[in-house]
């Protein structure tokens, strides 16, 4: 069930996404008078069509193949490799009949439409929820540093007060492309100390083979729930317990508890909590998975959501979506450049994964919005098949003052369709092989 909710959601997302970017095509192509033959959702491969109708010159459908859609525009070389039509005379209502300009300009409609959909996704967003974050200051314990933190030379209890010296206002700046992506120096405040924290070019490939565990805010021992039935519930532990010492070594923070907790495995511990000002002792039994069945407070880290009026939010969402275009970039040129592992990239698998076993609008929008971004940038890449080649083609022949010829679009078209298969073959074995945990 929790597979299905997984593909539901990346299946109505993509398809959304693929309508939306294919209809700036169609719009664009339609403005200038040109015909457009097919608008499909999916590939119709090998002729088979799940569905399909024709209105006016236009014939719609879904296809079976969902790896995208599609609108074949007359006098077009595309994926459709219909030669036969380019033997054709030219016809006035044919794409290649008309202006480079113009030509240009339907081939960017579908990537202009991904980057408004991200826009308004994001403004919409900022609008009805606002932006919920945790203010730094609220951190007051400072950071729980991860096996990745504590690598680059943090510590448990560390305060990161600004990145590349820019005052850190907000925690989840902390995780974010700021240090993820960029080369960034952190300044941090230990004890009465003042450290500088470089983070490395290869950082995010740490991040990834850590599945994330970088840093979040430090918790106290205080237990927020227990578990029914486990061995806390068995024992007497209860809600607001916060836990002292655990045999007899002392403890404030939730670190300290689990990293002693884990050392002792299948064994039963003694752990003195403060009740009530009282401070009470239990034997718990400890499990082969190093847990005892609680959940920490995380309440007593301070949250607080700012809100926005509907035209406040515009330029904040217009933000989201540059940055979130910025991050692409900066993935794509860590990767070319060696700091990053290809590994990083995600098929469809990885994405469904990211959406979730349960539905939620706020990230299924979210997530979708990101998605929008990353398919303008991907779609604008220089690569034949993809719109950013036929982009590159039309100012070659803005340039030069003459197009390029058939023989050569017909070799790069296919050239590209082998690209994309093989980047696509290659995500799909990515995602694979981490499930098997290779």
């Amino acid at each position: 069930m929790d597979g299905l909710i997984m593909a539901g959601q990346l299946l109505l997302g993509l398809s959304i996404l693929v309508i939306l970017h294919e209809l700036g095509h169609f719009l664009a192509a339609r403005a200038f008078g040109i015909k457009v033959e097919k608008f499909y959702l999916f590939f119709d491969a090998y002729g088979i069509k799940l569905f399909k109708f024709k209105y006016g010159d236009t014939e719609y459908g879904i296809g079976w193949l969902p790896l995208g859609g599609y609108v074949k525009i007359a006098g077009m070389i595309d994926e459709s490799m219909d030669t036969e039509q380019m033997e054709q005379p030219i016809q006035p209502w044919e794409f290649r009949a008309k202006p480079a300009w113009q030509r240009l300009i339907v081939m960017l409609g579908g990537i202009i439409v991904n980057i408004i959909v991200g826009c308004v996704i994001f403004w919409i967003m900022t609008f009805k929820y606002g932006q919920t974050y945790t203010p730094n200051s609220s951190v007051v314990n400072g950071i729980h540093a991860g096996p990745v933190g504590k690598e680059i030379g943090l510590q448990n209890g560390d305060k990161i007060i600004a990145i590349n010296g820019q005052k850190v206002l907000r925690f989840e700046e902390i995780k974010s492309s700021k240090v993820l992506l960029d080369k960034t120096t952190l300044t941090v405040v230990r004890g009465n100390k003042t450290l500088y924290v470089k983070v490395p070019d290869d950082f995010l490939n740490k991040i990834a083979d850590a599945k994330g565990l970088f840093v979040e805010p430090r918790l106290t021992s205080t237990i927020d729930s227990i578990i029914p039935n486990s061995a806390s519930a068995k024992a007497g532990l209860m809600k607001g317990d916060k836990i002292v010492s655990i045999n007899g070594k002392k403890v404030n923070f939730q670190d300290q508890v689990k990293e002693i907790i884990t050392a002792n495995k299948n064994s039963t511990a003694k752990i003195a909590v403060l009740r009530n000002n009282d401070v009470q002792n239990f034997n718990v039994r400890i499990d082969s998975l190093g847990t005892i069945g609680y959940y920490p407070f995380i309440g007593e880290i301070k949250r607080e959501t700012t809100h926005f009026g509907f035209f406040e939010a515009f330029p904040i969402g217009v933000k989201m979506a540059a940055n979130s275009f910025m991050d692409n970039v900066k993935g794509i040129g860590k990767i070319l450049k060696g700091d990053a592992s290809a590994r990083n990239i995600s098929s469809p698998i990885g994405i469904a994964k990211i959406y979730g076993s349960e539905f939620d609008w706020i990230n299924f929008w979210s997530l979708t919005a990101l998605i929008s971004i990353g398919l303008a940038f991907m779609n604008l890449l220089p690569i034949p098949a993809l719109d950013g080649g036929h982009v590159v083609f039309l100012l070659i022949e803005m340039i030069k003052g003459s197009p390029v010829s058939d023989v050569i679009m017909e070799k790069a078209q296919i050239a590209g369709f082998l690209i994309l298969i093989s980047l696509m073959i290659f995500a799909f074995g990515n995602d694979i092989l981490k499930f098997f945990g290779i």
